[in-house]
């Protein structure tokens, strides 16, 4: 495999200013972020029960010092790819540390991720090492021989300018795109999230995400790693462990999909005593209702808000704790940090009032360095600002809402349909927990609205028909088949697999 060097495709028009003395980018890099983050620690920095490891500082530091230096013997240098493709585990925090402190990129992918897309990803990557699952843990893996195979590396050898990451984007169709974030960017990042959070060492957070997306990286390894807090791996998500591992790890802090927290909710042991160390949960994802909010609220007993950001700009907008409950629970938040928002008209690209739905356009410090494909970061951004694909509005308080995806739009009969604004209806319905609406083919019309509901009392077509008259709704939003599930088929970051539903429509349409 020939090993090539992956580099950013555009600059950030307001990188100057980013770059000034207390700009954004004026941070240490992720190894001295790190390094000072560890000085606070009073505990484990790295926690896996299942695998019998806990890691203080010094453990931690040992472990990346000595991986550091076995990926340098190998001919790992700064600017070289290393990547792997395996579940969460505590080799994964000590890989992505060893690399950054070298310089070189970490190349995650998703464990999940079949044959095509390996292949895809690695042929994008060049990586100079890549490590399969049974290369990082297992009883001849290669990870334990690099840690014994050179000189430890205690200096670091990167720049605030290195590319840190290239991380991989899901979706539902086509070919990951690989997103490249700077050891700036995520160091900006992971310090504007730990004040947002109001995160302390004493914190202690648990991860069942993979670290292979923007969510595990930036909440297991990032905001730990600067904050010196506890960061707990799960290596898959199930809701009785988790359970346990909340009650005995006095868990403080979770992020993830509301997928997560329904189903720790609605686990056979669950009490609210259970999780009374819980202080904040950080929701973030389709299907976060004002209900969800209220529900998990009560039962979690803690602070529950809602998160809005991507693999390309991760955790743009959240609240506050001391943020008006019902603006917390009805919008996915105001900007952290330095990032700027704007609505746009998707076609004519012209800047929207305050209010009016439109196209999310960002920019900022935390911003991706852009794609590896050039001619998809020149598409994707003009003058610093990315097009995130997103229907959403902006109020006039910088209150920001997300409607749902520009290419989830249902086109019935020549009329344009927000997927997004009839699950927001439906999920107003008392038996409605989380709904998913797709396009269903039709020959006369193009696309019917179908509606995949998770519901906890009857809900029927006849219902939901009523419920869209009492709402006021425009009547052709409503959807013209409701199916009941028990549960959403999921991609590997936890939003459901609109594919898949579209899938599922279609085979019933020819029932």
């Amino acid at each position: 495999m020939v090993n090539r060097r992956l580099s950013a495709t555009y600059s950030h028009p307001g990188s100057a200013n980013y770059r000034a003395v207390g700009g954004a980018w004026d941070v240490p890099t992720l190894d001295a972020l790190f390094r000072s983050g560890q000085t606070k620690s009073t505990g484990p920095l790295v926690l896996e029960p299942d695998a019998g490891v806990s890691l203080n500082a010094d453990q931690l530091e040992t472990m990346v010092a000595a991986l550091a230096g076995g990926l340098n013997e190998i001919g790992v240098r700064r600017g070289d790819v290393v990547a792997w493709q395996s579940p969460n585990s505590w080799e994964l925090i000590v890989l992505y540390r060893a690399c950054w402190r070298l310089g070189a990129i970490a190349g995650p992918i998703h464990h999940q991720a079949g044959a095509a897309h390996v292949d895809h990803a690695l042929a994008t990557l060049s990586p100079r090492l890549f490590l399969a699952k049974e290369d990082v843990r297992g009883p001849n893996a290669r990870f334990d021989s690099l840690l014994n195979s050179g000189q430890s590396i205690t200096k670091s050898k990167a720049q605030g300018a290195d590319i840190a990451v290239a991380l991989f984007t899901s979706g539902s169709t086509g070919l990951p795109k690989a997103a490249l974030h700077t050891q700036r960017g995520l160091a900006t990042k992971a310090i504007t999230m730990a004040r947002a959070h109001d995160l302390e060492p004493r914190d202690v957070v648990l991860m069942p995400a993979p670290l292979a997306h923007i969510s595990g990286l930036l909440n297991a390894v990032l905001i730990p790693g600067t904050v010196g807090m506890q960061s707990g791996i799960m290596g898959a998500w199930d809701p009785e462990v988790a359970l346990n591992r909340i009650e005995t790890e006095n868990v403080s802090f979770m992020i993830g999909p509301p997928t997560f927290f329904l189903g720790l909710m609605a686990a056979k042991k669950f009490t609210t005593k259970r999780v009374a160390s819980l202080r904040l949960v950080s929701c973030g994802g389709a299907g976060i209702t004002p209900a969800f909010v209220v529900e998990a609220r009560q039962q979690l007993n803690c602070e529950v808000k809602r998160t809005y950001g991507s693999t390309e700009a991760p955790t743009v907008t959240t609240s506050r704790s001391t943020d008006d409950f019902d603006r917390s629970a009805n919008t996915d938040g105001r900007v952290v940090g330095a990032a700027e928002l704007k609505i746009t008209d998707p076609v004519t690209g012209r800047q929207q009032a305050a209010g009016a739905i439109g196209e999310l356009l960002i920019r900022g410090p935390e911003l991706f360095a852009g794609y590896s494909d050039a001619e998809l970061t020149k598409a994707s951004i003009a003058r610093g600002w990315f097009r995130t694909g997103d229907l959403a509005q902006i109020d006039d308080e910088g209150w920001l809402t997300i409607s749902g995806r520009i290419k989830d739009v249902i086109i019935r009969g020549g009329e344009n349909i927000s997927a997004g604004e009839v699950e927001r209806i439906l999920e107003l319905h008392p038996a409605v927990k989380h709904a998913v609406v797709v396009g269903e083919p039709d020959q006369r019309l193009g696309e019917r609205v179908c509606a995949f509901v998770i519901a906890d009392q009857p809900f029927d077509l006849d219902a939901c028909r009523d419920w869209f008259v009492k709402s006021g709704a425009t009547r052709f939003t409503t959807p013209e088949r409701v199916v009941r599930v028990d549960e959403f088929p999921l991609l590997a970051a936890g939003k459901p697999d609109r594919g898949e539903l579209r899938n599922r429509a279609a085979a019933l349409t020819h029932l």
